[in-house]
C-alpha cells in the first residue's frame, strides 16, 4: 500500500441536491465495493436506502474465515464510536424527563468527581470540550483492554489526570467523556447502561439485533474480527467490551442501524427539540451531541459519524434532502469503511465523484514511460522508486510491496488497489518531480540523482545489515521528547509534512506524554526496514516504543511512539 490516513469522521465535499439514484448509480456504487473486497481491502456488509427504497443490502467477504462464514445482512458487528450517538440520546432522554440537565456540571451527579472537573458540564462532556484527557491515549489503558473493569475503575484511571485546557475553551475527542456520561446514566437512572438503552432506544426502534457486546454471551450472527499482520489477516486483539463501555460497547447490523436512523429523525425516541440540540453543530467543531454535522450552502444537514475498535470499523451518514442513509461496517480494521461510506453518500447524493473504477488506462509509448524512472524523495525522507515493467510503471516507498500504477493521461497515473494518482513534472527530460495525490492531499517530491539514490541505499543496506543507530537520531529523539513534554515543539527541526501531523495532535500527545514523567533511559533497539531507528524510552511511570526517522539534512521527517504495558 501507499500512505493511509484513517480519519474520526468522514470528510466530505458536498455541493449539489440530491438526486434520485440510477441504475448507473447503483452499479458505480457495486463496482468500488467489490474492488476493495477484491484487493481485501474490506470485509462486512454494506446498506443504501434513499427513503423506503433498498438501493443496496449485502454482505462481503467472510464473517468468520476459520469457518468460511460469510458475511450476510444480519451480521452483527461491533460498531465502536457510533456507540456514542446513543450514550448521547439517553442524556436526552433524561433531560426530557426532568431527571438531568444538559448545561448541568457533572458534579451535580458524579459527586465524588475531583476538584479540577468543577467546571466540567454534561454539554463539555456531550461535545468533547471538557478538557478530561482521553483514557484511550494513556499510558494505563492498554493493560486494561483484556479484563473487565466497572465504570468506577476506568474513572479513577483519569479523576487524577490535570485537565487538557479549561473546559469549553478547546475541542479534543475524548472516550473518557462519553465513560462519564455512561456512569451518569446509571446513576441518575438506576439502571445499567446496557438495561436503560435496551429499553429506551433498542425496543422502541424495534432493533432486535442489536445489543451491549460481550464475549461471554453467545449471541448469533456475530463476526470476528480482524487485523492485518506481515503475515496476512490474523485475529484482532481480544478487549473486553467493558472497558469501551457507553464509548463503544455496542454492537449492531446495517438493518438495525437503518431502524435507528428511521426512529431517531423520525420522532420516535427524541423530542423534536432534544434531535434539534443533538445534531446542531457546536463550539469550534462541526461536531454536536455524539455526531458530526456538515451543512453545505445547497441547505442539506449531513449527520455522520465513524467508529472503530478492535477488528472492526464502521460509519454512518444520514443525509436530511432525499432522506438518504449509507451504513459500513467491517470486521478488518483500516480506511474502507470511511472511504467506502463517503463514495457511497455521493454517489446516491447526486454528487460529483470520480471513484477508482472510473479511471481508465491509456497506453504510453515505453520512451514516455522511462522519462519518469527514478527515486523520489518526499519532504520526510521517504524515497520511492519508480521503474518500468514491460508496458507499465511500477512504485515501491520503503518497506511496502511494490504497486502498479496505470496511465490515465500522459503524465497522470492511478493505482487500482488503493484511492491514489502520481502526477509527473514532465517539463524535463527525465522528469524532475511527481506529486502523490492521497487522502484529499498532495505530497510533493523531488527526483534524486542516481548516484545520491544508490549511496543512500548503500548506506541504508549497511545500517540494516550492522543494525547500527542513525547519526544524531538519539539525541534529535531526547529533544522532540523533551519539547512534547513541554507543550513547545520546535516545528524548524520536523519535515513540513510531519510538522503538519504534529500540529494537528500535539493538544493531545503532551498531556500523555507529560503524565510519563522525566526520561530515564533511552536505548537503541534496532534499524526497521524503512531506516527508522527503533528505541525503547523508559520514562518515570512507563516505557514506550519509539520509532523516528531523520531527513537527509537533520530534521525530524517521521516520530512515533507506543506506550507499552
Amino acid at each position: 500500500m501507499m500512505r493511509v490516513a484513517v480519519h474520526l469522521l468522514a470528510a466530505m465535499s458536498v455541493s449539489v441536491a440530491a438526486a434520485a439514484a440510477t441504475p448507473n448509480d447503483i452499479e458505480r456504487m457495486q463496482r468500488d465495493i467489490e474492488l476493495r473486497v477484491a484487493n481485501h481491502q474490506f470485509m462486512g456488509t454494506v446498506l443504501v436506502a434513499r427513503g423506503d427504497r433498498l438501493l443496496i443490502n449485502q454482505g462481503y467477504g467472510f464473517a468468520d474465515l476459520e469457518w468460511n462464514v460469510p458475511n450476510k445482512p444480519d451480521t452483527k458487528f461491533r460498531i465502536g464510536s457510533l456507540t456514542k450517538q446513543f450514550t448521547a440520546a439517553c442524556i436526552l432522554l433524561l433531560q426530557e424527563r426532568g431527571k438531568l440537565r444538559v448545561e448541568a456540571p457533572l458534579k451535580n451527579y458524579l459527586p465524588d468527581a475531583p476538584q479540577n472537573w468543577d467546571q466540567v458540564t454534561l454539554f463539555n462532556l456531550l461535545t468533547h470540550t471538557s478538557g478530561v484527557p482521553d483514557l484511550t491515549r494513556l499510558p494505563e489503558y492498554r493493560p486494561l483492554e483484556t479484563s473487565p473493569q466497572t465504570p468506577e475503575q476506568l474513572i479513577a484511571k483519569i479523576r487524577d489526570k490535570p485537565l487538557e485546557f479549561p473546559p469549553g475553551s478547546d475541542w479534543a475527542y475524548s472516550n473518557s467523556g462519553y465513560l462519564l456520561l455512561g456512569s451518569v446514566i446509571e446513576k441518575v437512572s438506576g439502571e445499567s447502561y446496557a438495561e436503560f438503552v435496551k429499553k429506551n432506544l433498542l425496543d422502541p426502534a424495534g432493533m432486535k439485533d442489536s445489543g451491549y457486546d460481550t464475549r461471554s454471551a453467545v449471541i448469533r450472527h456475530r463476526a470476528s474480527g480482524y487485523v492485518r499482520s506481515p503475515d496476512g489477516l490474523v485475529n484482532a486483539p481480544h478487549i473486553d467490551m467493558s472497558v469501551p463501555f457507553a464509548a463503544g460497547g455496542l454492537y449492531s447490523t446495517t438493518g438495525d442501524l437503518l431502524r435507528w436512523e428511521r426512529a431517531l429523525f423520525g420522532g420516535k425516541v427524541l423530542s423534536g427539540v432534544s434531535l434539534g440540540e443533538m445534531t446542531t453543530p457546536l463550539f469550534k467543531r462541526t461536531y454536536g451531541f455524539g455526531v458530526g454535522i456538515r451543512t453545505p450552502s445547497n441547505g442539506d444537514k449531513i449527520v455522520l459519524h465513524s467508529g472503530s475498535i478492535a477488528g472492526f470499523n464502521s460509519n454512518l451518514i444520514h443525509g436530511a434532502r432525499g432522506d438518504l442513509v449509507v451504513i459500513v461496517l467491517s470486521n478488518l480494521n483500516g480506511s474502507a469503511a470511511d472511504e467506502l461510506s463517503n463514495d457511497l453518500f455521493r454517489i446516491v447524493h447526486g454528487d460529483k465523484v470520480v471513484l477508482i473504477t472510473d479511471r481508465k488506462a491509456i497506453h504510453l509509448a515505453a520512451v514516455t514511460l522511462d522519462r519518469y524512472v527514478g527515486d523520489y524523495e518526499f519532504s520526510d525522507g521517504d524515497v520511492m522508486r519508480v521503474w518500468r515493467d514491460g508496458d507499465h510503471l511500477l512504485t515501491q516507498l520503503p518497506a511496502q510491496p511494490a504497486l502498479k500504477i496505470f496511465p490515465q493521461g500522459e503524465r497522470d497515473f492511478f493505482a487500482k488497489v488503493v484511492d491514489a494518482q502520481i502526477t509527473f513534472n514532465n517539463e524535463g527530460r527525465p522528469a524532475t518531480g511527481l506529486v502523490l495525490h492521497q487522502n484529499g492531499k498532495d505530497h510533493p517530491a523531488m527526483r534524486l540523482e542516481e548516484a545520491i539514490a544508490r549511496q543512500r541505499a548503500a548506506e541504508l543496506a549497511v545500517r540494516i545489515r550492522n543494525q547500527s543507530p542513525g547519526p544524531g537520531t538519539e539525541s534529535e529523539l531526547r529533544r522532540h521528547i523533551a519539547e512534547m513534554q513541554a507543550g513547545t515543539p520546535d516545528y524548524t527541526r520536523m519535515s513540513s509534512e510531519f510538522a503538519d501531523g504534529v500540529r494537528s495532535s500535539v493538544v493531545s500527545v503532551h498531556p500523555l506524554l507529560k503524565s510519563l514523567g522525566a526520561i530515564q533511559s533511552v536505548q537503541f533497539k534496532s534499524v526497521a526496514p524503512d531506516g527508522a531507528d527503533v528505541y525503547e524510552v523508559k520514562f518515570e511511570r512507563g516505557t514506550a516504543q519509539w520509532r523516528i526517522k531523520l531527513t537527509p539534512d537533520g530534521k525530524i521527517g517521521t516520530s512515533f511512539f507506543k506506550v507499552q504495558p
